[in-house]
């Protein structure tokens, strides 16, 4: 079971903003072993809450349930959050089709292995052949396979969260929903007249912004890329009358990996 605790959010009183990051896409990662265990409701989403601070979107969409609290080499103090994996489980119960999971909460005693994934009970289920879901949690700790994966959400746009504390003078926003390419490199607030200022990068993928003078809205957001070094703005994406608490959708988000067939060539017939 996760041990898990909220203290680092609970504490934080301001605009916050946890980003949901994708992880590099590659075709060259291999499968390589781990552990799995499960948390939670035996079909919900591990915990609502979490350390990465995804709070309740961890049971919506895009990420629906599909979540898991990562040990110690996984979470790697804030910085593994939202980094997605494929896992495969060969035991006779398990279907032997990979799960995609993103990390979005803390194990700190997960370290029998290297590597252990602590999964969402719904996801641990879903390892598991039809209606043999509740057999398969009930054996425990089980040994898979698992690798890097892309977090894509095609159908959704990134979002900035406000907390319910926010303030004017210590800013930071949830960057939700965010496709692609890679972690943030840098993200930079833009308040109304102003330039562009660097946020701080905190323990558990929180950024933040200490301005020590009210800043007034609207805030352009502008992201960049720590893989593809690709840069994306949300333009006034947080409005001048923002409202604590309140989720404003951009009309952007970083591009999915296309996948391209390879093309079936006829055959050729030479005349002899």
């Amino acid at each position: 079971m996760a041990l898990f605790s909220g203290k680092h959010f609970c504490l934080i009183v301001a605009l916050f903003a946890i980003s949901l990051k994708p992880c590099f896409c590659t075709n060259k990662t291999h499968w390589n072993s781990a552990g799995i265990t499960w948390y939670g409701d035996r079909e919900g989403p591990g915990s609502t809450g979490g350390a990465c601070g995804y709070g309740d979107a961890v049971a919506k969409h895009p990420i629906n349930c599909m979540i898991s609290a990562g040990g110690p080499s996984l979470y790697k103090n804030g910085k593994g959050c939202g980094a997605c994996y494929r896992i495969v489980c060969d035991h006779p119960l398990c279907t032997k089709k990979p799960i995609k999971v993103m990390i979005s909460d803390e194990c700190p005693g997960c370290t029998k292995e290297a590597v252990h994934f602590d999964l969402s009970g719904k996801a641990f289920g879903k390892l598991a052949i039809k209606g043999k879901g509740d057999e398969l949690r009930n054996l425990g700790e089980l040994k898979v396979k698992y690798k890097r994966a892309c977090c894509k959400h095609p159908k959704s746009k990134i979002a900035i969260h406000v907390d319910a504390g926010a303030n004017p003078y210590y800013m930071s926003f949830a960057v939700k929903f965010a496709n692609g390419d890679g972690n943030f490199m840098c993200i930079e607030v833009q308040p109304a007249g102003g330039k562009y200022i660097k946020m701080e990068e905190m323990r558990s993928a929180v950024w933040k912004l200490n301005s020590g003078v009210p800043l007034k809205g609207p805030f352009n957001i502008r992201l960049t890329s720590a893989v593809t070094k690709k840069i994306l703005v949300a333009n006034a994406v947080i409005p001048e009358k923002w409202t604590p608490g309140a989720i404003y959708h951009s009309k952007i988000n970083f591009a999915t990996p296309i996948k391209i067939k390879a093309a079936h060539k006829k055959p050729v017939h030479k005349r002899h």
